[in-house]
Formats: structure tokens, sequence, C-alpha cells
């Protein structure tokens, strides 16, 4: 049986941590959260709750999800975002994993809740990602958005049974300022990766095809209002991502 570290980190998440540490079960041989000096009470009720706090200005995601990972007790960890709560059939998963690790790393995955309704479709689900691994066969990869956990060549992965609850979205609003911040911050990847040219097929013809393959192909009418306000939000955030990269590189060349 080997000894888990699960690591969480945070930036003013009082309104979810309480929910996500509750739900640990009896996995955990160490709980440590990563705390981006939050302003509200998240850190009081980690505390509160038995976990080890230790802060670190964010300097980005995979940079504070490498630290944290750094800073574990254990070397077998699994990673957790603030807004996820375990399943009892997840946590069954995880201490088969515990008691017979066979891989560098196993892949969970999230069932999401947007505006109250639990999304399975329009590729909102399984959503499965490597959060369980061992940190010494694999590190958090990525720029400024979408990090990800790699494992090593020549190493394998697994999956769990059971689902990750993914609270995510609690309104339209949310959802759409979310959007807006990170549509920026993929603008500026893009630009890192070199890709500057914009036209009307990025413009134009790639939000539609985002909108008609998450509603249409991927059955995301079967989510009723929250698939069709997914398809939609999700398409004119491909729209803005291109369209600030073409502004962005506008102001560049002037």
């Amino acid at each position: 049986m080997v000894s888990l570290s699960v690591v969480v980190i945070t930036f003013n998440e009082a309104a979810n941590i309480g929910r996500c540490l509750d739900a640990l079960g009896d996995v955990a041989d160490e709980v440590l959260v990563v705390d981006s000096f939050s302003t509200d009470d998240t850190v009081k009720i980690c505390r509160a709750r038995g976990a080890r706090v230790v802060q670190n200005a964010f300097a980005g995601y995979v940079e504070q999800k490498n630290f944290a990972t750094a800073q574990a007790r254990f070397d077998h960890m699994l990673q957790l975002d603030a807004d996820e709560v375990l399943t009892a059939e997840l946590r069954q998963s995880i201490q088969q994993a515990k008691a017979d690790w066979q891989h560098a790393a196993y892949a969970l995955a999230r069932l999401t809740n947007y505006c109250g309704h639990w999304v399975r479709h329009g590729g909102w689900y399984p959503d499965r990602k490597l959060r369980l691994y061992d940190r010494r066969l694999g590190r958090w990869e990525g720029l400024l958005l979408h990090e990800h956990y790699e494992v090593g060549p020549g190493h394998t992965t697994g999956a769990l049974a059971g689902d990750a609850l993914h609270y995510s979205y609690h309104s339209i609003a949310q959802h759409v300022s979310q959007l807006n911040k990170f549509t920026s911050i993929t603008a500026q990847e893009l630009a890192l990766k070199g890709r500057t040219r914009v036209t009307l097929f990025h413009l134009l013809l790639k939000p539609l095809w985002k909108f008609g393959h998450g509603y249409f192909l991927r059955l995301g009418f079967l989510d009723g209002f929250a698939g069709l306000c997914i398809a939609s939000i999700s398409a004119w955030g491909v729209f803005l991502k291109f369209a600030k990269l073409k502004t962005r590189t506008e102001r560049a060349e002037a």
C-alpha cells in the first residue's frame, strides 16, 4: 500500500474547498494545499480540516502545479482542483490503485455540473485527466493555459473507475467572464507559438464548426438548455480567441 499525498492549488476558493476536502475520505495520507495568498477564508477552512497549507505566489498553472508537486511529502500523488469532489466509486478505485500500483499515472473521469445540470454530452464527459501519479515518472507541462500531466517515455498510464464531480460554472455570467479571461490567455499562448495568421476561416468557420461539433455531432442537444449554452458560448470563445490574436498581431506590427 503506497502512501498518497492529495494536493490542491487554491486562490479564493472558500465556496468550494471545504466540499472538496470533505469528500477525500480515507484516501489521503497527507492533504497539501498550495494557496496563492487568498483574501477570503480559504486558508482557514483548509487548516480547520487538517490540511497542510503552503503559500506561493501564482506564476502560472504549470509552474504552480509543479511547485505543489515538489512540496508533497509522498511521491505518489493525487492532484485535484478545489471545485472537484471524489465520488465513493472513485475513492474505492484510488484505494485499489494504492494497494496495487501498476502505472506511472492514472486518469480519472470528470462529470461536470453546469448551472445545476450534470453535463454528459457535447464532449464534456468523461473528460479524462491524468491526476493520480508517481511524481518521479513525469511532470506538469504546457505554456500559459491547458496544463497537463505528462509521463516520461516508456511509462504506462491507467484509468480509474468512478467520477470526480466537477462543479464548474454556477451562472452564465460566470462562464462568460471566465471565457473572456481564458481567451486572452489563449491568444497570448498562440502568439508565443508563432501562430499569428488569422483569416475569415478562423473567425467564421471554426466557431461554426465548434458549435456544430459540440451541439450536434457530440450530442450536446441532449443536455437541453445547458447544452445549447455550452455550445454557443464555446463557439463564441473560438471567435474571441482568434479576434484577440488578430488585434494583438496588428498592434505588434504597427
